[in-house]
């Protein structure tokens, strides 16, 4: 018998009806020599600190940082889940052979490798490779089964995200919280989440601190045509006054006059963040929202694969384009051109070399029916998007006119479109959102000509930066921070981008679930919350846009076989390691964070330097442990330890013997494994104290050495 696990019913329905599975059965569906069962999504999760040893379960910073010496997954603790878990585990015992039918990206191979640990899975595994629903890629993905090993890069580079992302999240939580949160609030901290709240905490501080300022700038009508000085703004009236009266005194003379024909290139076809921007700015939908709608879209078959990073498709899907343009009946108006000549075979669109896992997100060619108004919404944007990119390019006719007035130089600009192209698939939308800027004809001009003008100043006002959106958030984390328009440069840093497609939406969501952030119209704002909690965090590490998007980069190498799980680890544990010896020995400002927002920010007062001068200059936290030779960290109230305790187990208690140990007795020990003379050690059972040094056993534990 063949196991077929899905990722969620609905779709074990759609896979068991084309391979004739039909009989229903508890927990799963039977039929011509194939059982299709599924999940709901995550039944299997990494272990919790607790389930590794009880220790772990109150929030202490002695405790900290937890690395487990390896990770292990549980099933969760739900009573549905549990059962649906059974239910694959019987079914993959006895199975010949199974078929891993869940969604076909990191995320979804994830899902179900740990089910298949937990199930013991021992007999071979198929994986089923699909970019949509329908019957006809179903029943083709099923005579093209891989082998399950063709993923098991895709398989680590989602296991090292998860466990960087429990390494991080569990430990820099706990932290914070124990070092911060003063005991009212749970500082969340994520590998993604902590540095998109940092970009949203910058932009709002400098919105916050800008000052408006008058500005002054210099314009003239000249034939009709408004040019505008080309020197810099000025910043009294009183020197906009007298350039007025300069302008006043000159004639305005051309000296320069170009036309030239151009183009504007067609929009690409959509990846999810891309999809996801256009909605916010179309609708105002969140990114969240965008995501579950075109699932939904998916799930009926209507659309490709979303959770997609790529705006390119395979080359062998150049032949099925007329197919699917002749199945969208409520476009065909925009469609009869294209399939009037041969679909053209561009670049831009068709590049193997660019495609991922998946192509970018396209129609099926099955005609909707049934769908919401919103599911609609998302509909027509995918359904335009992909038409408009066969049609020819926009062709325009660009005027540039430069011209002077005695020394003060002017300049204007003119568009003119001669042939609409792609932009007929928008004619409608452009038509009732159409700025008369946009497209200004102009006159025609000769260079050299002159005559009078009438000069004028304009007053204005200095605008503060603009508050991110949803829209422009996701494609701040898409380019790692950075400001970038040209597309052809946002591919080349996908790589970079901090969270991937399908995880950017949840990001955001839970910003807005912890208050760290706020939704006022279309604008995110930093509450006070989260603009207090990126102020708690010192370590740039943490906050950085870039440096997580140099993780994610390792991801994606992971994924692709050219990065090893084990040294990203590794480079995790080491800044986690790092991380927590900052905090809990180094971090001076204290903030307490509530629920409620209300945060009182205070200083620690500078600590005197105290005598004798050797403990100013004595740092035991820049030791390392004699036993593994990792960082030593304090331990609470009572001892130094080991930074990874859990394992080494080494300590240094404060008091021994009666007496409380010096910072450089405490070096002495750990530098040479012996401290100088001490005067007055109490030993069990003696009744006079004695002088004595303290050295170390060999297990390493400090008592009495001579």
């Amino acid at each position: 018998m063949k196991v077929c696990i899905a990722e969620k019913p609905s779709v074990a329905r759609d896979i068991a009806k084309v391979i004739g599975a039909t009989q229903a059965k508890d927990g799963y569906m039977e039929g011509n020599g194939y059982q299709v069962t599924w999940t709901f999504g995550h039944l299997c999760t990494l272990k919790e600190p607790h389930d590794y040893t009880e220790k772990w379960k109150p929030w202490r910073l002695e405790e900290l940082p937890m690395i487990p010496s390896s990770f292990g997954v549980k099933v969760m603790e739900d009573s549905g889940v549990q059962k649906q878990f059974h239910v694959i585990r019987r079914l993959v015992e006895q199975a010949d052979e199974v078929i891993n039918c869940g969604d076909a990206g990191q995320e979804g191979e994830l899902i179900q490798r740990w089910v298949l640990l937990k199930a013991k899975c021992s007999v071979p595994v198929k994986r089923l490779w699909i970019s949509s629903l329908t019957e006809e890629a179903i029943k083709e993905g099923f005579l093209h089964l891989r082998e399950g090993k063709q993923y098991d890069n895709l398989y680590a580079a989602g296991s090292a995200r998860a466990i960087g992302d429990w390494l991080l999240g569990m430990n820099a939580t706990r932290l914070f919280t124990k070092k911060f949160g003063q005991g009212k609030a749970t500082l969340s901290i994520g590998r993604v989440q902590t540095p998109t709240l940092a970009m949203i905490v910058q932009r709002q501080k400098e919105i916050d601190a800008f000052k408006s300022e008058d500005y002054w700038e210099l314009k003239t009508l000249y034939r009709e045509t408004e040019f505008n000085a080309t020197i810099d703004r000025l910043t009294s009236e009183e020197k906009a006054g007298k350039g007025l009266e300069y302008l006043k005194q000159h004639e305005f003379e051309v000296t320069s006059f170009e036309q030239k024909e151009g183009k504007e290139g067609n929009p690409r076809l959509f990846d999810l963040t891309a999809l996801q921007v256009d909605a916010n700015k179309k609708y105002g939908y969140s990114a969240d929202e965008s995501l579950k709608l075109i699932q939904n879209l998916y799930e009926k078959k209507l659309v490709t694969y979303p959770r997609v990073d790529t705006t390119y498709l395979s080359e062998d899907l150049h032949p099925k384009i007329p197919g699917i343009l002749n199945g969208m009946k409520y476009y065909s108006q925009l469609t009869a051109p294209l399939l009037a000549q041969p679909i053209p075979k561009s670049k831009t669109v068709f590049d193997d070399k660019k495609v991922t896992d998946h192509h970018a997100i396209i129609p099926t060619g099955i005609v909707p029916s049934g769908i919401t108004p919103q599911e609609q919404h998302i509909y027509d944007l995918v359904a335009r998007r992909f038409i408009s990119v066969f049609y020819p390019e926009c062709k325009i006719f660009t005027t540039t006119v430069l011209g002077k007035v005695g020394q003060i130089e002017f300049k204007a600009s003119g568009k003119q479109i001669l042939d609409p192209g792609w932009r007929v698939v928008y004619a409608n939308e452009e038509a009732a959102t159409k700025n008369p800027e946009e497209e200004k004809v102009m006159p025609l001009f000769t260079e050299g000509e002159k005559g009078p003008h009438e000069p004028r100043v304009h007053k204005g006002k200095t605008s503060p930066p603009k508050a991110f959106t949803e829209a422009t958030l996701l494609r701040a984390m898409e380019t790692a921070g950075r400001q970038v328009e040209d597309e052809e440069m946002r591919e080349l840093l996908k790589d970079n981008g901090i969270g991937r497609p399908s995880t950017r939406a949840n990001i955001i969501e839970t910003l807005f679930r912890r208050r760290y952030i706020t939704k006022v119209k279309k604008n995110l704002v930093a509450t006070q919350t989260g603009m207090d909690l990126i102020d708690t965090i010192q370590n740039e590490l943490l906050k950085s846009a870039e440096l997580t998007g140099d993780w994610e980069r390792k991801l994606r190498m992971i994924e692709k076989g050219d990065y090893s799980i084990e040294v990203f680890k590794k480079e995790l544990i080491e800044m986690v390691v790092n991380l927590c010896n900052e905090v809990i020995f180094n971090t001076r400002r204290i903030i307490t964070i509530t629920p409620e927002n209300a945060v009182p920010v205070k200083e620690e007062k500078p600590k005197k330097a105290r005598e004798p001068k050797e403990k100013a200059e004595i740092n035991i936290e820049s030791m390392s442990c004699p036993k593994c030779k990792t960082a030593i960290l304090k331990k609470g109230k009572t001892a130094y330890g080991c930074s990874d305790f859990a394992t080494c187990g080494f300590k240094i208690p404060f008091e021994i013997l009666g007496k409380k140990l010096t910072d450089k007795q405490v070096y002495e020990l750990l530098s040479k494994g012996k401290t100088s003379k001490i005067k007055g050690l109490v030993i069990p059972g003696n009744p006079k104290p004695v002088d004595g040094k303290i050295g170390f056993t060999p297990d390493f534990v400090p008592m009495l050495s001579e």
